[in-house]
């Protein structure tokens, strides 16, 4: 929320905690250099780079323990690194971390909301945890929870909200230091697809506002669609990095043919289509063998379903879609998001 009246408190604490103007907010806002996190013998993140441009929204793609969170852990100051460097918003979060948790909105994967508390108090309480006066307050909770749109919900108790209700309140509160960087953890995980939604058009607004967003996701739509740039993360690594479609476009084909022929056939009959959907018209690249179905990635997926039902093989069921970050996450690693 980037209004003039609603930056003055917050712009003057971040001037006292960091002792850097509101003006001089450097690009990139986040940069890291063979970041590594290790518990004991595990290695939860290993060497991993990267940047984030101010205002730009960034994601963090791939299955849970992948290593996601820790790298959030480390953004948000609360977790030290074991080695290599980082700075966030131009500052070094395992020494000046009060300073960085000034600049930030956290969003954790759990909603930490008081639930004996009023929607609005939830709201106010966070914000004198930053030292911002009540009277500032009072007018910041209003404008926040019109954006999140729970105006009517003020003085309800945050255990009557619904489970979107809740992220977007936590989201709302998040917001009431006026942060330059937000750092979404999970942001829709157990919504329904309405709330989902929602909560993504509120999302959006703030990338608008030019605020900074990290978002970690196994969810693929959800990476397509808030993400303008992302890294693909696997056991600590980067996969591969760029924009969700420049992903796809590098990594699989336009189309994926998914076949189902029976959990006892499915393995068996990869080998036999092969030799049948090598047609320059198909665009065929390869196949991938799912316990439950194959995966057919070609140019032109019609094509390909009408060679395998001229050779007089039926699948079960049969289905045509575009490719997405799945596919890039399944070539890159052997395995699904979900895995």
């Amino acid at each position: 929320m980037k209004t003039s009246s609603s930056r003055q408190c917050p712009s003057a604490l971040r001037a006292k905690l960091a002792g850097v103007p509101d003006s001089a907010f450097p690009s990139p806002a986040i940069a890291a250099e063979n970041l590594v996190k290790r518990y004991g013998d595990f290695t939860a993140v290993d060497g991993i780079s990267f940047s984030v441009a101010s205002g730009e929204s960034f994601g963090l793609l791939g299955p849970n323990g992948a290593g996601k969170s820790t790298t959030m852990r480390m953004i948000a100051a609360v977790a030290s690194r074991t080695s290599g460097s980082m700075t966030v918003a131009g500052l070094d979060p395992q020494r000046e971390g009060p300073q960085v948790r000034a600049r930030l909105g956290v969003i954790p994967q759990q909603d930490n909301l008081d639930e004996e508390l009023t929607v609005r108090e939830n709201i106010i309480m966070y914000g004198r945890f930053f030292g911002l006066p009540r009277r500032y307050l009072t007018s910041k909770a209003d404008e926040l929870l019109e954006f999140a749109q729970l105006t009517r919900k003020a003085s309800s108790r945050v255990e009557d909200l619904s489970g979107g209700m809740k992220r977007r309140l936590t989201i709302a509160r998040a917001l009431v230091n006026d942060p330059d960087i937000l750092l979404l953890d999970e942001p829709t995980t157990g919504l329904d697809p309405q709330a989902r939604h929602v909560l993504w058009d509120r999302l959006f607004r703030l990338r608008e506002r030019g605020t900074t967003l990290v978002l970690t996701t196994h969810h693929m739509e959800e990476a397509e669609q808030l993400c303008e740039r992302l890294i693909v993360v696997d056991h600590g690594q980067i996969m591969a990095e760029g924009s969700p479609q420049g992903l796809i476009r590098e990594h699989s084909t336009r189309e994926v043919l998914e076949l189902r022929f029976g959990m006892d056939r499915n393995s068996e009959l990869a080998a036999e289509l092969e030799p049948v959907l090598t047609d320059a018209a198909i665009g065929f690249s390869h196949i991938e063998v799912l316990p439950d179905r194959l995966l057919a990635y070609a140019a032109d997926a019609e094509a390909a379903l009408e060679r395998i039902h001229s050779t007089g093989r039926r699948p079960v069921t049969s289905l045509i879609r575009r490719s997405s970050l799945e596919d890039v996450f399944l070539r890159l690693t052997g395995r699904t998001l979900v895995d």
